[in-house]
């Protein structure tokens, strides 16, 4: 298997393999999904596929179905030239967050991520509440998170370290890397972040410079990029599918379109390691059923009127909070209804078949 050990395939998905599957098909990593179409690797060979009915029919919610990133079992056929999908092999995690607009779901943005690059721009993009949003999501699913800050041409030494020292302020211990896509030299400090077999996913706004960092980690220059707007340095999504990548060095990148929106669906854990220094203050309130937002003894709204948190970081907190409740309550009832619109099917066919 020393061709998907190129591709991230380790002890853990090894342990996981079940052997009757294997008699008909083979460890294949998905590095390219559009829509229904995608494409997986062995190692050797891309191969385009798509998954059975029965998978697809089974599913009950996005979770169930392969994403980037994925390690699923491949029955290949043609010596390569198309691969049917039959299951998935047990993720080590995923990221994920509620789709956009009105819709009661969440999309699975990739899987089996090792570290996720944030990717900021030190210009109008530069936002600790978005990045506070996107933690949360990436901690909640036990991925390792490295905020890329780009474009530090921007900026002087002592604005730069004046930023990186806020972030900071959230996360004492995050792992902050400013670089310049303009500087190789630069370009080699988010290089040094990464190792061969390893998955590091880019996630972040249009136009913050993901798919110019791409270009010069990969060496070519094979990804289109727009220009941003100069007025507030929003930029169009250039990247329009997911895509695993592996880089010469053997590091494999997650290329994800940018996204504008990025809502939270039940991540409690992850609000809690986000917001470590509240969650702990919480549990000092006088009451264990503390809103956080009028009772006496509350040490949450204590140490916002002492200062020790500031208003913007509380209310990111709070909003966080009851976005992330909010969503995966109404997504929990749609999956109650779902399943009694099934169940009701199911009897209205089977009365038919009495009656024949």
């Amino acid at each position: 298997m020393m061709n998907l050990e190129i591709l991230g395939f380790d002890e853990y998905f090894r342990a996981s393999l079940e052997a009757e599957k294997l008699e008909y098909s083979s460890p294949a990593r998905v590095v390219t999904m559009s829509r229904e179409q995608y494409v997986v690797s062995c190692g050797k060979l891309d191969i385009p596929a798509e998954i059975t009915g029965k998978l697809r029919f089974s599913a009950t919610g996005p979770e169930d179905i392969p994403t980037v990133g994925d390690w699923v079992y491949a029955q290949i056929f043609d010596q390569g030239d198309f691969a049917v999908i039959h299951g998935i092999i047990p993720r080590r995690n995923y990221l994920r967050r509620k789709m956009a607009g009105k819709k009661v779901d969440h999309q699975i943005i990739g899987a089996n991520i090792d570290t996720a690059f944030l990717v900021q721009s030190l210009d109008h993009d530069y936002n600790l509440r978005r990045l506070e949003r996107y933690l949360v999501a990436i901690l909640d699913a036990s991925i390792e998170p490295v905020v890329l800050l780009s474009k530090e041409d921007l900026l002087s030494d002592k604005e730069l370290a004046q930023k990186q020292e806020e972030i900071r302020s959230l996360m004492p211990d995050i792992d902050i890397v400013s670089f310049s896509s303009l500087d190789n030299e630069s370009v080699e400090k988010v290089r040094k972040k990464m190792s061969p077999g390893k998955t590091y996913c880019l996630l972040g706004s249009s136009g913050v410079g993901k798919t110019t960092l791409l270009n010069r980690l990969t060496g070519e220059g094979t990804f289109r990029t727009k220009e941003v707007r100069k007025s507030d340095s929003r930029g169009r999504h250039t990247t329009t599918r997911r895509q695993l990548i592996t880089l010469p060095d053997g590091a494999i990148l997650m290329d994800n379109p940018g996204m504008r929106e990025f809502a939270n669906i039940g991540v409690s854990d992850g609000i809690d390691r986000t917001f470590e220094d509240i969650s702990q203050m919480a549990g000092q309130c006088r009451f264990s059923d503390c809103t956080h937002t009028g009772e006496k003894g509350c040490a949450i709204l204590s140490a916002l009127g002492s200062g020790e948190i500031s208003r913007e970081r509380y209310e990111n907190f709070m909003k966080i909070k009851r976005e992330s409740a909010f969503h995966e309550m109404s997504y929990l009832e749609k999956r109650r209804r779902d399943k009694q619109f099934g169940k009701m099917c199911k009897e209205i066919m089977k009365h038919r078949k009495d009656k024949k």
